[in-house]
């Protein structure tokens, strides 16, 4: 291709190179390690609190810390797989009245994008799906990479209510408190 002057040359460079800086970059997949990561969650009954962990989840996760914006993850949990150690509590989770595991087996976190806060600080800006009700979240977390690992941390506060979680007399929060924490410690490795 030839240009019959500087001027169209010049003109085309600058197009060419916006389209290039202009491609999404490919983030890193990383795989979780779930042996050394926990989803847990806490809160209060009658006064008291008590906390707990999810069993069973996995997902995917791409991002790369040098472009947060194109990174993706979904995260999905078996919603049966709650434990508390509290044998009344854990056996009344599934039921209808908190979970409904037999209708709604899986809570999801889909991270559309990751924001950047300062130093090791990044936010995870999605959806959170529970019993069937999807609301935007934002979960901000620290990551420390290392190598080919990396080790995240996070905590959000929920209103169990908004995602219809507690029904009949367990509605009020008056024997189970609506504010719900869920933290997140998650172990991964960069590929597969």
């Amino acid at each position: 291709m030839s240009f019959p002057n500087r001027t169209a040359f010049a003109a085309f460079a600058a197009v060419a190179a916006a389209l290039f800086l202009a491609r999404p970059s490919l983030a890193a997949e990383w795989t979780i390690d779930a042996a050394h990561s926990t989803v847990g969650f806490s809160g209060m009954q009658t006064g008291s609190p008590f906390s707990g962990h999810f069993g069973k989840f996995g997902g995917t996760i791409s991002f790369d810390p040098a472009h947060p914006e194109a990174g993706h993850a979904l995260i999905t949990i078996d919603i049966a797989s709650a434990v508390t150690g509290d044998r009344q509590r854990d056996g009344a989770m599934p039921g209808r009245d908190w979970f409904d595991v037999a209708a709604f087996p899986t809570a999801t976190f889909e991270a559309t994008r990751f924001v950047a806060t300062g130093g090791n600080g990044y936010q995870a800006i999605g959806s959170l799906t529970i019993h069937g009700v999807s609301r935007p979240e934002t979960l901000p977390f620290t990551l420390e990479i290392s190598g080919d690992t990396a080790h995240a941390r996070g905590h959000l506060d929920l209103v169990r209510s908004a995602f219809n979680v507690g029904q009949g007399p367990w509605a009020s929060g008056q024997w189970v408190a609506l504010a719900v924490g869920v933290d997140v410690d998650l172990s991964a490795r960069k590929g597969g």
